[in-house]
């Protein structure tokens, strides 16, 4: 679901990249397609993107840039753009395949470690006491 949340954030708090790191910052959430900045001082950063998680990214702005505040949370309609895709068909009636992404990771291999031996020693007894 496309969704557009506005943020409003205090940037002229005396740093000079508050901005430049407010975009960087919500730029790199997962699912954002564009981020602008909006507002008669430029103070509320508007986000749009698929499935975006507001109240992660309200928290990284306030750890990273300083105060902000979450003003809307709005689904974005998208019904013109799916009209005209359907409305296309392909050219020599075949329908093309889309293959799910695949998530690149670090597979996770258990290694049992060493086997661990317990030996008695001959000759050696806990309860005979030494005194010197």
């Amino acid at each position: 679901m496309k969704q557009k949340v506005v943020i409003r954030v205090t940037l002229n708090n005396g740093k000079k990249n508050a901005r430049s790191k407010a975009m960087q910052i919500a730029v790199g959430l997962q699912g954002v397609e564009s981020v602008s900045l909006q507002g008669e001082d430029s103070s509320q950063i508007v986000v749009v993107g698929d499935n975006i998680d507001s109240v992660i990214l309200t928290s990284l702005l306030r750890k990273k840039v300083g105060f902000a505040e979450l003003t809307s949370v709005s689904p974005v309609s998208t019904e013109g753009e799916k009209a005209k895709q359907e409305t296309k068909p392909s050219e020599s009636g075949i329908q093309s395949m889309v293959w799910p992404t695949y998530q690149a990771g670090v597979p996770y291999y258990y290694q049992p470690g060493a086997p661990y031996y317990a030996y008695e020693v001959a000759g050696y007894n806990q309860n005979s006491y030494n005194i010197m």
